[in-house]
């Protein structure tokens, strides 16, 4: 009997394609699996995780009531913590009440896109994007718009952006520290973006929101600021992960932020709360609200993973390869010695050494590294990435 899937989930299957044939295909499985392997691909711990994640999170196993463990929303200690944050590092006066805490930066996505997507509507996002951009704006019935950043600085292009902008067009997705690129957007081109879409919603009537993938916005090299969309786009919605900054991606906890410049918070507060319900239930687990004051203040060790970025940089220039310094993530994308940059990546696996094709990741011609990877990895790849090369 022929099995009949929905069209959404037929789109999102096709949106998602590379990355799904990627990491579940025979090659990867079969690679990474290899005894000595340096694996690059994506961006996990290679390292036991930090002392103070596992320490809390057994001081806030122990119950304090009976209700520690039952139906949780957003906790308003979660909450809190989070406003007392931003209101800090970004100099805004968040409030606790518009903090909405998910399973992560990927179910912040979907609910944003569930409370203001319609079917139909136009969502653009950046290339090379994040690998699930595209499939989710498709699985709410939307269409996706791809626009791609300016190819020698990996700056936001303006103008295509202004040129892709239709009646249609409900939001745009930018995400700063951008993965894979590691470009940070500098206040002069969020400036001219708010401008941008202000303009185009006064002359639609309707505003067009910004989705602020933020999840790198702690991940900074140099001495480097980040600067948030949200001090320059009111209808910005900010959209957090810790698992980047704790890295720990398996213990899912992240928020959605409105700032108090958002003109609709108050309407847009039960309609954020009603799609995580409708999500599947999108909220964090009650241990990681619980412990995410204590959480708040964790991070790795940045000037550890700056002196990482450093020496593989540093190496393969010397080595002949052709490389930018990312200003942020814990990524490196390096252009491809071979145009077929898939023949390069297994050239890659022949020296032990496993890295992301760019064309996975809409970057046709680079090849992408995780710096999550432990010293010991990365020492033992680099004579391989020069013999490679």
């Amino acid at each position: 009997m022929t099995t009949f899937l929905s069209r959404r989930i037929q789109a999102v299957l096709t949106a998602s394609a590379p990355i799904f044939r990627f990491a579940t295909g025979e090659w990867y499985l079969h690679h990474s699996e290899k005894p000595g392997i340096c694996d690059f691909v994506f961006g996990n711990p290679h390292e036991m995780p930090l002392e103070g994640f596992t320490s809390a999170l057994g001081r806030w196993n122990i119950p304090q009531n009976k209700d520690w463990y039952g139906y949780k929303l957003s906790e308003p200690t979660a909450q809190e913590a989070v406003a007392a944050s931003l209101r800090e590092r970004q100099g805004l006066p968040f409030e606790a009440a518009d903090i909405f805490m998910t399973n992560g930066a990927f179910a912040a996505l979907a609910v944003t896109l569930g409370a203001i997507v319609d079917p139909g509507d136009d969502v653009i996002f950046i290339s090379p994007p994040w690998f699930f951009y595209e499939a989710m704006i498709a699985s709410y019935g939307a269409h996706p718009v791809r626009v791609k950043v300016a190819p020698d600085t990996f700056d936001l292009d303006l103008q295509t952006i202004d040129a892709a902008i239709t009646p249609r067009t409900r939001a745009i997705i930018i995400n700063s520290p951008n993965n894979p690129t590691g470009k940070i957007y500098p206040p002069a081109t969020l400036q001219a973006l708010a401008q941008l879409l202000s303009d185009h919603s006064a002359q639609q009537g309707r505003p067009i929101y910004l989705l602020s993938d933020e999840a790198y916005s702690r991940i900074l090299f140099d001495g480097r600021p980040f600067h948030s969309p949200t001090a320059y786009y009111p209808n910005t919605f900010l959209l957090y992960t810790y698992g980047k900054t704790l890295l720990t991606p398996g213990q899912r906890i992240g928020y959605i932020a409105l700032p108090p410049t958002m003109p609709d918070r108050e309407a847009l507060r039960p309609a954020l709360t009603a799609s995580q319900l409708a999500t599947g239930y999108a909220f964090p687990n009650a241990l990681l609200q619980h412990a995410l004051p204590e959480l708040e203040g964790l991070s790795i060790d940045l000037a550890h993973l700056q002196r990482k970025r450093d020496t593989l940089v540093r190496a393969l220039r010397e080595a002949g390869y052709e490389v930018h310094l990312p200003e942020g993530t814990f990524y490196l994308l390096p252009r491809s010695p071979l145009a077929d940059d898939w023949a390069f990546v297994e050239r890659l696996a022949e020296h032990n050494i496993l890295c992301l094709p760019g064309v996975v990741t809409e970057a046709p011609g680079y090849f992408r590294i995780s710096l999550t990877a432990n010293d010991d990895m990365l020492e033992r790849a680099l004579p391989g990435f020069a013999a490679a090369c």
